[in-house]
């Protein structure tokens, strides 16, 4: 088992370093830091950011369902990943195959949950504390959600899930979620185009890929698509999805639709 390096490809126009070892030498090297393991260094040229003043975030997320080297299909990660994106925060990601989870992965998360970064050298998982933790110690730009607007959209993505999942077009699991989307795009009405106004904030980078997700898995599973009379959640996902930094962290389609198959089964 080993751990994979980002696709370089899917990052164009940064800057990567990258390297390789094998797997036998990736768990001796363990617990070191990324330092000598094999990873790319992704540092956003739009921001302003000295790489001298800090070192590059670690952070382990999901690899593809039977391909260690592609990345996988959690949308907690991805969180995580956009978080660090937007704010143009240099980071080593790490693949790790959560199917077969490797000894020095365990070690460093016993609980064997993704995302993990490394934080005043300790571990830390759960997307919620991690993108705390980034907002505190890189508060600029800011992606600060008004207490108010945090909770926006929370119950779509189980939802979405409960009517993946369903196996009776009769027990409501549809028009749960479609009236789920309709408070969505009623808010974003007034409200848009973005959960707060005008800017990007955590709670947009917390919904846009589980909408992904969503559109993905309804579609291949279901032959299902958002209403198009959703005109303002339309709007809204298309202007998520075609940032910069969403197109730089999203799984490929078909890893996602493998990553459902099993709910479906």
């Amino acid at each position: 088992m080993r751990a994979a390096t980002l696709a370089i490809a899917r990052f164009p126009g940064r800057v990567h370093i990258s390297s390789s070892s094998s797997s036998d030498s990736l768990c001796a090297l363990f617990p070191r830091t990324f330092e000598s393991l094999p990873c790319a260094v992704v540092i956003s040229p739009s921001r302003s950011f000295s790489i001298g003043s800090r070192a590059p975030i670690e952070i382990l997320v999901k690899a593809a369902s039977g391909e260690p080297d592609r990345l996988g299909d959690c949308p907690f990660s991805q969180r995580v990943l956009l978080t660090l994106e937007e704010k143009g925060i240099p980071y080593n990601a790490k693949y790790v195959d959560t199917a077969n989870k490797p000894d020095w992965f365990l070690e460093a998360n016993p609980e064997g949950k993704v995302p993990v970064i490394k934080y005043e050298g300790k571990w830390v998982a759960d997307s919620d504390v991690i993108t705390k933790i980034l907002e505190e110690t890189y508060p600029q730009p800011s992606l600060v959600t008004p207490e108010d607007k945090a909770s926006i959209g929370s119950k779509i993505f189980s939802s979405f899930v409960k009517f993946l999942k369903s196996k009776d077009p009769s027990d409501g699991s549809e028009e749960a979620l479609v009236e789920e989307l309709k408070t969505l795009n009623e808010y974003l009405k007034t409200n848009g185009p973005f959960i707060n106004g005008d800017k990007i904030s955590a709670v947009d980078l917390s919904l846009a890929p589980k909408l992904y997700h969503l559109k993905v898995a309804l579609a291949h599973y279901k032959n299902w698509s958002i209403p198009e009379d959703l005109t303002n959640l339309q709007n809204y996902i298309k202007l998520a999805h075609s940032r910069e930094s969403f197109e730089n962290t999203k799984a490929p389609e078909d890893v996602v639709i493998k990553g459902w198959s099993t709910h479906v089964a």
